[in-house]
């Protein structure tokens, strides 16, 4: 791959260091001559009287004099130096021997008490007076420009600040079998390849290429890694640029590195031009508050401009990616710019699969490592996040000094991406330890006890992250809609560490705050969004999209009266409510596992899906001990198997029981009945 910017950057350091070395020889050089010829380096400094003292005195032999100083040589070899200060206040050399040597009766080449007295004029000087001036501000001026060269980020301050900023590159390696678990974003993206490659083919057809596509989606879906497999797939130069790079302090600076970036690109066309971030750049017109011509805005003009104007650029495909698509301005997403837009998903079961494999090509990987598993428990994961897990797996694996990442390090990995690395050696009391133990085991609980939770997967007291404990669970399949019923069984599953609490110690702590907020919040959004309240209907009083100045500003209208607004508040209350006692009842008719399973976390300290079955079916916390005891230092070949909620298993048994129950009836009620005859039939 050729980076051009890392050229000029390794370039431009050469030349600064040349210049420098250059600089430094001159310096060094300039003041050494003036330090030896000014201020005459080895030589004594006296006063003019003292010099007219020696002078008759008889041991002076020779003096030289000049613009600046009077130097003399004693019989002795002793030099002496005396300051000429008068020198400056006369415009003519001649004038000042006239008055000043003339008036003491020193004149050129006369003796005076046998010393030999000789000029410098500066007027008709060697050629070193011309020169070390010339360099001195030569050495300045060199000096100038490498200080606004770094001030203007290694660019002329008046010539390059207007370059863009892109870097460009060629023989990309990237290819779309590097990017995983996005079938249909390929599809929509090899078209843009095929005009890249033959355009010819679709305008002899009439068809247009889209001039723009939009990569739109959360944060490490790949949308930037899709942009270079378009790249490398077509084979074509890669301009690459953030949204933030057009924008600096200088008023114009966005609009002519916008110019200048589609003016590169039309001389290497056909060519991809990717805008990284563009929502720094592109967002909605009109969102100051002043109504005033901003840079931003001047930039962004410029954009659309060059995207869809007067001029053409058949052969530059422009593509950008953001996921704050709901902040760009109109006129940047309309047909002829950004015509086409694609949206990257995270990814499902089946491309979490294909993600980890591709991930876990140059890593050794142990053969009961089972990817399709893994995906299973990783439901919410992005890519990046994948590729994460997989690197932390690697350095633990290293950590520990194997050769081969297994099931163990992967999930360890899981966890530190999910909830951060576990603090092992930070200490805990025996209160909060004990405290700790019973909350999780109320999740843990009210988990298996309520249908519609997911299954459980590890229940520890272990501090990671800002956790004290958690209890992780994890869905068995990619649902994309939650129902009503899931809804108020997750608020209850959240309300089990406090309940547990309130049930064993008669008191409260501050470890369910994060509880609180978490039920609060899906509380709310079930009423004023989702339409779950009875009380207040199918009506939306709240919106799901974060706040942007530039549409709300202005909009002055409350979502809601006053006293609907309390009814909200009544029904955000009455849910929450109702889901407390609804665990507070669970967790008293199930109080002997509750302790049992606090038993066992205090002991143990974490648990996994099998002891938390064992314990909810009835086991007791010595049996659950002596299993676990007897099983220590021995691999967990299930710590990636599937997780069951008991609840929902027994409601699926009923279910298919209920089931059969009626096919077999359906059966015998066909069998007794008559068998229609012909004229019946007629």
């Amino acid at each position: 791959m050729v980076n051009r910017s890392v050229k000029e950057y390794i370039l431009n350091k050469k030349t600064k260091t040349i210049i420098w070395i250059i600089a430094g020889v001159l310096l060094a050089g300039l003041i050494f001559f003036l330090l030896s010829d000014v201020f005459a380096i080895g030589a004594k400094s006296i006063a003019f009287s003292e010099l007219k003292t020696l002078l008759i005195g008889g041991k002076i032999k020779e003096m030289q004099l000049n613009a600046f100083v009077w130097e003399a040589i004693g019989a002795d070899g002793t030099r002496y130096v005396v300051n000429a200060p008068s020198v400056h206040y006369y415009a003519d050399w001649a004038a000042f021997v006239q008055e000043i040597c003339g008036a003491n009766g020193i004149v050129e080449g006369s003796p005076l008490y046998g010393v030999k007295v000789t000029f410098s004029n500066p007027n008709a000087g060697s050629i070193l007076d011309y020169i070390f001036p010339l360099l001195s501000v030569g050495i300045g001026l060199i000096l100038l420009f490498v200080l606004f060269r770094q001030m203007s980020g290694g660019r002329d301050a008046t010539m390059g600040i207007g370059k863009s900023k892109a870097q460009v590159q060629n023989n990309m390696k990237v290819r779309f079998s590097d990017v995983a678990g996005a079938e249909e974003e390929k599809e929509e993206l090899k078209e843009v390849v095929e005009f890249l490659k033959s355009p010819k083919k679709f305008s002899d057809l009439g068809a247009r290429i889209p001039s723009g596509v939009l990569l739109v989606g959360p944060p490490g879906t790949g949308k930037t890694l899709f942009a270079k497999a378009v790249a490398g797939e077509a084979g074509v130069p890669f301009f690459s640029v953030s949204g933030s790079d057009f924008v600096e302090m200088y008023v114009g600076v966005g609009a002519s590195r916008v110019r200048d970036l589609f003016d590169v690109a039309k001389k290497n066309q056909p060519c991809i031009i990717f805008i990284d971030e563009i929502d720094a750049v592109g967002r909605r017109r009109g969102a100051g508050l002043g109504g005033g011509h901003d840079e931003r805005e001047q930039t962004l003009n410029q954009i659309l401009v060059a995207m869809d104007g007067f001029e053409e650029n058949q052969g530059i495909i422009v593509m950008a990616a953001t996921n704050r698509d709901d902040i760009l301005d109109p006129a940047l997403l309309r047909p002829g710019r950004f015509d086409r837009k694609i949206t990257v998903n995270l990814p499902d079961v089946k491309g979490r699969e294909q993600i980890l494999k591709v991930h876990a090509r140059n890593k050794p990987m142990a053969p009961d490592v089972n990817f399709k598993t893994v995906a299973r428990i990783t439901a919410g994961f992005s890519g990046a996040e994948l590729a994460n897990l997989l690197n932390e797996a690697a350095i633990l694996t290293a950590r520990a000094g194997k050769k081969l990442i297994g099931n163990h390090e992967l999930y360890e990995g899981i966890n530190k991406v999910v909830m951060g690395p576990a603090k092992k050696s930070h200490v805990v009391t025996e209160t909060d330890k004990r405290t700790t133990a019973y909350h999780e085991a109320g999740h843990a609980i009210l988990a298996c006890l309520c249908k519609n939770c997911d299954p459980v997967h590890e229940v520890t007291i272990i501090p990671r992250g800002n956790a004290a404990g958690y209890t992780m669970t994890r869905p068995d399949s990619d649902d994309a809609h939650v129902t009503l019923g899931e809804l108020n069984d997750r608020i209850c599953m959240a309300l089990g560490g406090r309940v547990a609490e309130e049930l064993v110690l008669h008191d409260i702590a501050t470890g369910a705050s994060g509880d609180i907020q978490h039920v609060t919040a899906i509380a709310r959004r079930m009423v004023t969004q989702w339409g779950m309240s009875e009380k207040l209907g199918l009506v939306a009083y709240d919106n799901d999209h974060p706040v942007f100045m530039g549409m709300e500003y202005g909009h002055s209208e409350r979502g809601c009266s006053p006293e609907t607004a309390a009814i909200i508040d009544q029904e955000v209350r009455r849910i929450i409510s109702e889901a407390h006692e609804r665990a507070r009842k669970l967790l008293k008719e199930n109080r002997s596992v509750l302790d049992n399973m606090a038993r066992v976390l205090v002991e143990k300290e974490t648990i996994y899906n099998e002891e938390v079955l064992m314990l909810v079916k009835g086991a007791d916390y010595k049996e659950v001990i002596a299993y676990m005891e007897e099983r220590e230092g021995k691999p967990r070949e299930n710590v990636f198997s599937v997780a069951v909620n008991p609840a929902k298993e027994a409601e699926k048994q009923t279910q298919e029981k209920s089931e059969e129950v009626v096919e077999a009836t359906e059966q015998s009620t066909a069998a007794e009945a008559p068998e229609e005859t012909k004229e019946d039939k007629e």
